[in-house]
């Protein structure tokens, strides 16, 4: 189902204010203080929350607005059927975890171009071929990740994204025979809760922008 765009609350500041600078306690919350977590508060995220976190995530800008992520959040015993699928160091952070998000993408996203890009349908066709399906499926959805993750944080949630995984069987498990869910594919996976500093390692260096930027005028 694809929804029809209703005005809301982020609107005006849409218009108006898009340009304002963050304050440096956003920023330090989105980036600069955020870490990859690897233990977690005995806390649950809600239901509400994750929806919460979807509708934010979901303003994220895709290629056409294909937006060919698809969430699957995973908690308690649906969560357990990850074990078998995780390399050994990441069972317990995943488990341990009161959410883990299986990020995928949709191999059909391209079927609802006509309702999410209506003013050209027939962009559709642009991804008819397996190559663009792929290429577009994959790195939108990783964008959408990346959405994920700042949505997230931005409500006051902490992020453990991994791979470290058995892709195929992970895609077994949860779509492949799920007539609902059975053309996605798994891109990667994000426990997401309140991390405790337990098993933190130091933060660690970053590439610095002489090595790791241009600017070409």
């Amino acid at each position: 189902m694809v929804k029809t765009y209703q005005p809301g609350p982020g609107d005006d500041l849409v218009l108006d204010d898009r340009h304002d600078v963050l304050n440096d306690h956003a920023l330090n919350q989105l980036f600069r203080g955020a870490r990859t977590f690897y233990s977690w508060q005995d806390r649950d995220v809600s239901d509400t929350q994750i929806q919460a976190l979807y509708e934010l995530l979901q303003y994220g800008p895709t290629s056409a607005n294909q937006s060919p992520a698809r969430f699957l959040f995973l908690k308690g015993e649906a969560q357990e059927k990850l074990r078998d699928h995780l390399i050994e160091p990441n069972i317990e952070k995943t488990l341990t975890a009161p959410l883990t998000v299986v990020v995928a993408w949709d191999w059909n996203f391209h079927d609802k171009i006509p309702d999410l890009f209506p003013h050209n349908p027939d962009a559709k066709e642009w991804f008819a071929s397996d190559d663009a399906r792929f290429e577009n499926g994959f790195r939108n959805s990783s964008l959408q990740g990346a959405y994920l993750i700042l949505a997230a944080r931005a409500l006051g949630l902490d992020c453990g994204p991994m791979s470290g995984f058995d892709k195929a069987g992970v895609d077994e498990t949860f779509f492949k025979n799920d007539p609902e869910m059975a053309s996605w594919r798994t891109n990667f996976l994000c426990n997401i809760g309140y991390g405790t500093s337990d098993k933190l390692f130091p933060r660690l260096p970053k590439i610095a922008f002489e090595d790791g930027a241009r600017i070409l005028k």
